[in-house]
């Protein structure tokens, strides 16, 4: 993993939502023109417990628009519940796009989709590697709130994977949400091709 780090917390306030009240930060990202956002509730910092976590990239279609292409805005707003509901957590929002791959290339991504390759294929079609993300920034944040160990939510074996290799002590929560018939083929590739947990 490269050794770059999330610099430093950039700004901090308080965050009333539709899901419950929460601290939101900007972290300085790995890319100066990307900051991290994260969002926390209760006492996280040093905590002996496992803390509920979420790391979560972003995605304009599903996160805003609410697109039944994939599951991520149904998994932010999960994670944003499950949160609440502990009383403590947090969430880790990365700005890489597409799996790392862009807007527009996610788009093009969409149109070879409907042409009947998967997301992988399509990926490989534009030139791009499955997955391009970088989590180093995740890192870095976890250790500034000085956590240990965290319950992630994820299906993504690979980011449980990269925070034990970084030391830290993982439980999985796992979050298969927002089936549809319309990403129904995405979710199965993500099990077959990207080692997504069931």
């Amino acid at each position: 993993m490269a050794k770059v780090k999330a610099k430093k917390m950039l700004a901090q306030t308080t965050l009333p939502t539709r899901y419950g009240n929460f601290e939101l930060y900007v972290f300085e990202g790995l890319d100066p023109h990307r900051d991290e956002v994260v969002i926390t509730k209760g006492k996280i910092r040093n905590s002996k417990t496992y803390v509920p976590l979420r790391i979560h990239s972003s995605c304009v279609t599903g996160d805003i628009f609410g697109s039944m292409r994939c599951d991520c805005g149904k998994q932010l707003e999960t994670a944003l519940k499950t949160i609440q509901k502990k009383g403590f957590g947090m969430l880790i929002y990365l700005d890489q796009e597409g799996r790392g791959i862009g807007l527009v290339n996610k788009i093009k991504a969409y149109t070879l989709q409907d042409e009947g390759y998967d997301t992988v294929e399509a990926n490989k079609r534009l030139g791009f590697a499955s997955d391009l993300r970088n989590y180093d920034s995740v890192i870095e944040i976890l250790r500034y709130f000085d956590i240990k160990k965290v319950e992630l939510m994820t299906n993504n074996s690979e980011k449980i994977e990269v925070l034990k290799k970084a030391e830290f002590s993982v439980r999985r929560h796992p979050l298969w949400v927002g089936r549809s018939k319309y990403n129904k083929k995405y979710l199965a590739t993500k099990v077959s091709k990207m080692k997504h947990l069931k």
